[in-house]
């Protein structure tokens, strides 16, 4: 196979530097008009027809014969079916992953709390799992096991009801790993339904797939949109853009290594994005060089030269500190700070998805069982989000009880604060409350 790289090289001491910077990172989650149109008729149809308009739109888009929604279901013996199908090394991969990423989401697990004040007053927080999450799975080609224990398995430590599962099986073709990862997961329930029409089901419900309160996982266009329609009458994890990795190196890692990481991200899809930093010009040419020899080895070598010659590149920096500054610029979805003491520049570290911390540890190993989640802000949002976790699948309430004495001092201050906002009626409700000096003798 023959590819040709040109991947840009940048550097920060160029006066142009933060234009250049800019415009490698610009990327567009942008759904065309003809894109927009087509999924709002489909939520339409999923909201007015339900199943009818499942069966016809998975016909349609999927090439699946099916008759009814019955054809389009999958029971939990399905999926223990699915165990006894794969490989007894990707059984036990599947389980060991499982076991990782069970045991660190169990400490994200938030709890209930309470205090009192001396007046009795009690305030406090109640912690509620979701009733029911909605968990959309990619098909065909993006096939990704992996990605249904990262979404699930938080729902369930969460103490979340039900787990639905939406998969799309185009031509029939169902993913035995992938069902097996929804088994060892402990997903309830699988619907073969993929693009708008299974976010639309989600979030409206239908006679067969019940509706939700919050949709996860990753999709395409279609199901980003679609996602983006129906938020706020169901909640979303978050509109994902395409995979990111940024590789800090002081030039001491072997290139290969970090060639083969850039290509880890890159692989994705075209539009991926891998790029890496170091302040020793002199390896980042090794690293170029490293690119040309071992892409060509690679089955997704075609992909990986699009994604690299579009949006990867190699920075040269001042220093350490410099590259620090950068990739708090870029906000990366991975960080990767392969350097002889990555400690020590964590805590100037202000915005990353995730932190691969040293040379040994590659972003491949977060992907599938570190341990934390591989759901991971992207295009640059790690400025103001966070992994997925089990708080994404908690609830918050807030507790408030007055002690008789504690309604009367706090009815003084809110009576002030109403009647400055001219609302009356908030005013007289806490001054009801008040205690006259003849009451509290």
């Amino acid at each position: 196979m023959t590819v040709s790289t040109a991947i840009a090289r940048l550097n920060a001491a160029d006066p142009d530097f933060a234009r250049h910077l800019d415009h490698l990172l610009s990327w567009e989650s942008v759904s065309d008009d003809a894109v927009n149109q087509r999924v709002l008729d489909i939520i339409k149809a999923v909201r007015e027809r339900g199943d009818a308009a499942l069966v016809e739109f998975t016909q349609r888009f999927d090439g699946v014969q099916a008759t009814s929604i019955n054809d389009l279901i999958l029971d939990r013996a399905r999926l223990e079916l699915a165990l006894t199908r794969i490989t007894a090394s990707q059984r036990e991969a599947l389980e060991k992953a499982a076991e990782r990423v069970r045991s660190y989401h169990e400490r994200q697990k938030q709890d209930s709390w309470q205090y009192t004040e001396a007046d009795g007053t009690v305030l406090g927080q109640k912690v509620t799992p979701l009733d029911r999450a909605g968990l959309y799975v990619p098909g065909g080609k993006a096939s990704y096991p992996s990605s249904v224990l990262m979404n699930a398995i938080p729902a369930k430590v969460a103490g979340v009801g039900e787990v639905v599962m939406v998969v799309p099986t185009p031509r029939g073709e169902l993913n035995e790993l992938v069902l097996a990862a929804a088994c060892i997961a402990g997903v309830d329930r699988v619907f073969t339904v993929g693009g708008a029409q299974a976010v639309a089901a989600l979030a409206y419900g239908t006679e067969s797939v019940p509706q939700v309160d919050k949709i996860v996982g990753p999709g395409n266009i279609y199901v980003a949109t679609a996602k983006r329609h129906v938020f706020g009458q169901v909640g979303i994890d978050m509109i994902a853009g395409p995979s990111e990795i940024l590789v800090v190196c002081d030039g001491q890692t072997d290139p290969d290594w970090i060639a083969m990481d850039l290509f880890s991200q890159a692989e994705h899809d075209e539009d991926a994005q891998a790029i890496l930093v170091s302040p020793d010009a002199e390896f980042l040419d090794r690293v170029a060089a490293s690119i040309d020899k071992l892409m060509p080895t690679l089955e997704r070598a075609e992909i990986i030269e699009k994604s690299i010659n579009g949006r990867g590149a190699l920075i040269h920096v001042r220093d350490m500190q410099q590259a620090i500054e950068v990739a708090n610029r870029i906000a990366p979805e991975h960080l990767e700070l392969s350097v002889a003491d990555p400690q020590a520049w964590l805590p100037q570290i202000r915005h990353a998805g995730a932190i691969f911390m040293g040379r040994h540890t590659s972003e491949a190993l977060g992907d599938y069982c570190a341990g934390p989640n591989h759901v991971l802000p992207t295009s640059g949002t790690a400025r103001f989000s966070s992994p997925l976790g089990v708080y994404d699948f908690q609830k918050r309430s807030s507790i408030i009880f007055c002690s008789e004495q504690g309604a009367s001092e706090l009815g003084h201050t809110a009576s002030v604060l109403a009647r400055g906002e001219s609302l009356t009626a908030h005013a007289r409700s806490a001054e009801y409350r008040i205690r006259t000096t003849a009451e509290g003798n």
